[in-house]
């Protein structure tokens, strides 16, 4: 289970890094309208949701008091490589955390904002969570790049092509993350 969760976290997280490649620094600061948010900001967020939730994740509660979400949701993030260090030290605390655990763990109750999880529940919630921020990230890259955005998936019209080849490999046992 652990080292599954941590491929595919490890893939969101790289959906996340090849959109911001994909843009300009100018346009990681777009905002599609009233009430949305920026690239840095989602980074932000996530940023400080991973922190919270998993410093010590199995002793403290998820909600840190040093935690500032609705800071997380002001512009304060100015260029691309301060953005990268966030979005590199968010993720650096969660997959540590996730590497650090044993197979006795997982079913050990943690706390987050005092409602309590099994370590496999919280791990879900966050994974869910931080794709869910990933997908806006992805959307909002493809938005602003319109006819130039390059698919990360299978790309409109190459379905067909996408599963004749897929169907004339011969049948594995691999993680659907070892292609990418």
């Amino acid at each position: 289970m652990i080292e599954n969760t941590i491929k595919v976290l490890h893939y969101y997280k790289s959906l996340g890094e090849k959109s911001f490649a994909s843009l300009e620094d100018d346009e990681l600061h777009l905002v599609p309208g009233d009430g949305s948010n920026s690239i840095p900001i989602i980074v932000k967020h996530l940023w400080g949701n991973m922190r919270s939730r998993w410093t010590n994740f199995l002793t403290e509660d998820g909600e840190k008091e040093w935690r500032d979400r609705e800071g997380e949701f002001e512009t304060t993030i100015k260029s691309r490589d301060e953005m990268l260090e966030k979005w590199e030290e968010g993720w650096k605390v969660f997959l540590d955390a996730i590497k650090g655990l044993k197979d006795e763990d997982l079913d050990k109750i943690i706390y987050i904002r005092n409602e309590g999880h099994t370590v496999v529940d919280a791990i879900q919630r966050q994974l869910a969570h931080y794709c869910y921020h990933i997908g806006q990230i992805v959307f909002l890259a493809k938005m602003i790049k319109g006819n130039d955005w390059v698919s990360l998936s299978i790309p409109k019209g190459g379905s067909e092509e996408y599963n004749k080849q897929k169907f004339s490999s011969d049948k594995s046992d691999k993680h659907f993350t070892d292609e990418v």
